[in-house]
């Protein structure tokens, strides 16, 4: 029989079980659905967050937190992966997506929160110890102790070329975006250095949640009553939620009366409204409905009048949507599927209809922040026969003395100035109405007759709006 007592003991440090921390696995289950599956964050959190709050594994904190984590993760990310590529040893398309996911979300927490320096390490490395492994946490913790070398100024001085030598690029590592956005927002907005920074800097800001308050069937003054809930800036169906109000504890939108709806949204669903005809206003269309937000406030200022609704929506889930955001609608309204490319309904039927058609997204960065790291140049190619396709049916939809309302939620003139003037030059018939007055009292709307709006000059998501009236 061997002698055991005198084998030698072990010196090392006892193995210790990876200490789990809810809100931080959260945040990287939610990073790895917006990398495998293409998902939208603002999809993917709310039903993780309930699951979570349902566990009982959180509280309004926690829920604030992995927000924070998740949105600031995604929206730094070019700037992150500039600070991750300069401390490892390889390129980051050699570093495993899932290390990088949990890397980048203790960059943002060492570079982009208070949270202390050493807590942001040793959480990080808990969280790689728990979703990644041992052996790989071991790199985690190697790579953010360089990082944490330096803070978020740094870090820029050191991983972006100066101004001076390349503004687009400097500009793109200073405020996280691709360059080619830079470069595509830049020409939109024009003027010098001080307003693109102001612009990207926005992007980079958590947007107020706005509700609007459905005509005849909820009141701005019946959400004024909620806590933390102050009136819009420019429409008068506008509501705001200050941070960390929760549109689902609002009576009225859980019932449908009101709806969570950007306020530049609600503008051109305005401007269309109020623009002036001559004659009947009886049948109203809007031809690219999903998902619903606009379809409804249309509905509703159309029931005002006595007028009716077609909404119209190529996808059938995104038709239903549209359905259910119209449902309890105080007038008439009709909900179909249809291309709107190729029109259901006879030509010159409608009074007023709006195309508010698929786009790159680049007015909307804010709420999608992972947007501007999945679109390309050259998806604007792809657009362009749409949006063209769009307009042309829109202007052959609606009566002679009808007015058009072309929308969308970027301010790339590839998609906006372009498309219209296109449009327009090969068709005739059509002339383009001042929309600026239709806004009323918002300023800074440039020199017309269309308008852009803008986050950092406006508070909204960077619509555009053109109104056409058809003339023959």
């Amino acid at each position: 029989m061997s002698d055991t007592s005198r084998r030698p003991r072990r010196t090392g440090k006892p193995y210790r079980r990876p200490q789990k921390d809810p809100v931080r696995i959260l945040a990287f289950e939610a990073l790895r659905a917006v990398d495998e599956r293409d998902a939208y964050a603002n999809l993917v959190l709310p039903p993780l967050l309930r699951k979570a709050r349902e566990k009982g594994d959180f509280d309004g904190r926690d829920a604030a937190l992995a927000t924070e984590l998740v949105y600031g993760t995604l929206r730094w990310q070019g700037t992150y992966d500039a600070v991750i590529a300069a401390c490892v040893d390889r390129p980051l398309r050699e570093v495993d997506p899932p290390v990088l996911d949990v890397l980048s979300l203790g960059v943002h927490q060492l570079l982009g929160t208070r949270i202390p320096p050493h807590a942001a390490v040793s959480a990080s490395v808990e969280l790689a110890r728990v979703v990644l492994g041992d052996g790989r946490a071991k790199f985690v913790n190697a790579v953010l102790r360089k990082v944490a070398q330096n803070d978020l100024d740094g870090w820029i001085q050191r991983v972006a070329p100066p101004y001076d030598d390349d503004p687009e690029d400097h500009l793109a590592l200073v405020h996280s975006h691709p360059r080619w956005v830079v470069s595509a927002l830049w020409d939109s907005l024009g003027g010098g250095r001080a307003g693109i920074e102001r612009l990207l800097a926005a992007d980079n800001e958590r947007p107020e949640v706005t509700l609007v308050a459905r005509p005849g069937r909820a009141t701005t003054e019946e959400l004024l009553g909620e806590e933390a809930a102050v009136p819009g800036r420019w429409s008068p169906y506008a509501v705001r939620l200050a941070e960390g109000g929760e549109p689902g504890a609002v009576e009225a939108v859980r019932e449908g009366r009101a709806g969570v709806q950007d306020e530049g949204s609600q503008l051109v669903a305005l401007a269309l409204a109020n623009a002036p005809l001559e004659g009947r206003d009886e049948k109203w269309l809007d031809g690219c409905a999903g998902p619903g937000g606009k379809a409804a406030l249309l509905g509703a200022l159309a029931a005002e009048r006595g007028a009716m609704l077609l909404a119209s929506e190529k996808q059938a889930h995104r038709a239903g949507l549209v359905a259910k955001a119209l449902e309890g609608n105080p007038g008439p309204y009709q909900v179909i599927t249809a291309d709107g490319t190729r029109p259901a309904w006879r030509a010159g039927s409608f009074d007023r209809v709006l195309v508010d058609v698929p786009c790159t997204g680049l007015g909307a960065l804010r709420r999608r922040p992972e947007a501007r790291w999945r679109r390309r140049a050259e998806d604007l190619e792809g657009f362009a026969p749409l949006q063209r396709g769009l307009l042309g049916a829109a202007l052959d939809s609606v009566r002679v003395g009808g007015v058009v309302g072309y929308a969308t939620c970027s301010p790339h003139l590839a998609e906006t100035r372009a498309v219209v003037g296109d449009v327009l030059k090969q068709r005739g018939g059509a002339e383009l109405i001042d929309a600026r007055g239709l806004l009323v009292g918002v300023p800074e709307l440039g020199e017309g007759p269309d308008v852009q709006l803008w986050p950092h000059v406006h508070g909204t998501d960077a619509m555009y709006l053109a109104l056409i009236r058809r003339v023959g």
